[in-house]
């Protein structure tokens, strides 16, 4: 088990930019895949972006590829969404959230044992 601490949301302008970071605590860091979803009221929490245990393999959702990025570093046990060309539907909170396992499909929430309290995002028009 990992705890996880989200940092970088704010307000920021249509077509801005904003880095997302989230730290872990654990002794075993590199063995987690770590995972980006986001959430709006009154709907289902969904997946944005995910990196692997190598850190070879990364997967986007249709609504942001292309306009966001997901990098690790391991010796600081954190991981980073660097979110470019933002637009208003990309506000909500956004969580970061940790997985042991090896999956096939990681768009679900059922991978995913450990997250964040969140972090809000807010993109103006």
């Amino acid at each position: 088990q990992v705890q996880l601490a989200e940092s970088g949301g704010g307000l920021v302008q249509a077509g801005g930019s904003l880095r997302l970071a989230c730290t872990a605590s654990g002794r075993t860091f590199s063995s987690y895949a770590m995972g980006w979803f986001r959430q709006v009221p009154g709907k289902e929490r969904e997946f944005v972006a995910v990196i692997t245990q190598t850190g070879g393999l990364t997967y986007f959702a249709d609504s942001v590829k292309g306009r966001f990025s997901i990098s690790r570093d391991n010796a600081k046990n954190t991981i980073y969404l660097q979110m470019n060309s933002l637009k208003p539907e990309d506000t909500a909170t956004y969580y970061c959230a940790a997985s042991k396992y090896r999956v096939a499909n990681w768009v679900t929430k059922t991978p995913y044992d450990d997250w964040g309290q969140g972090t809000q995002v807010t993109v103006s028009s």
